[in-house]
């Protein structure tokens, strides 16, 4: 489980982020002011801090470059105030690894969180998609984004490459519904899972032979999604 430091000193948002981040299976600590703060980053080691600007003692500039000084890189998210472009510029600066401006949206906050706490545990040489692959009679070419099945084009749209694209890379492991909502529609959209099932759906039914017994793009009930390049062989 995740462990994610909240410092921020309004309290209604402080428990409304706990109570979001607690029901999405996080392990949430929390901390009221910049002092507190910093002894729980330096003592509890967690996986991201969600830190605000303006608190009492020591505000979120100070503890984020004090934690950055001493060589402390744990993932870390600024909230800022709306339209205030100076302190953005600054806490990136400083150190910060992302922002979210006040008020803010809890989709994007929560996207943004999991990109950051992804990055941190991938920050193994992300792997490249091939150029190109083969599954079964349907031939993908990344580069020219070009697909042909029995020698004939196959029409994808941009957000199916992108997806085929995007397990590619990862083939053989499994990817989970909100790693390609992130990856493959971005911070912007807000779209559902329900989005990526669809288009694993309409992906299935153009590349399978039998999409309802799918031999490539494969559920793993409960997590997502993978592709077996080789093909999951047929029952019975």
């Amino acid at each position: 489980m995740k462990r994610i430091l909240i410092i921020e000193d309004d309290v209604s948002i402080l428990n409304v982020l706990k109570d979001v981040l607690v029901f999405k299976s996080y392990d949430v600590l929390t901390a009221t002011d910049g002092e507190s703060g910093y002894q729980a980053a330096v003592e509890k080691s967690p996986d991201l801090i969600v830190l605000d600007i303006m608190l009492p003692k020591m505000d979120g500039f100070a503890l984020c470059k004090k934690l950055r000084d001493e060589g402390n890189m744990i993932p870390l998210l600024m909230l800022t105030a709306k339209g205030e472009e100076p302190d953005k510029v600054r806490g990136l600066d400083i150190g910060a690894d992302d922002y979210v401006t006040k008020p803010f949206s809890l989709p994007e906050l929560l996207a943004r969180i999991r990109a950051l706490l992804r990055r941190r545990t991938e920050e193994k040489t992300e792997k490249e998609p091939p150029d190109s692959i083969r599954m079964g009679d349907v031939l993908l070419d990344f580069k020219k984004y070009e697909a042909v099945k029995r020698g004939q084009p196959l029409s994808l749209s941009p957000k199916e490459f992108g997806v085929l694209r995007y397990l590619a890379a990862r083939a053989g492991d499994v990817v989970t519904r909100d790693e390609l909502l992130d990856e493959v529609w971005g911070y912007e959209k807000f779209p559902t899972t329900r989005t990526v099932d669809n288009h694993i759906a309409q992906l299935r039914s153009k590349i399978e032979e039998d999409p309802a017994g799918p031999r490539y793009l494969l559920t793993v009930h409960g997590v997502g999604y993978k592709l077996a390049l080789n093909g999951e062989k047929k029952k019975g």
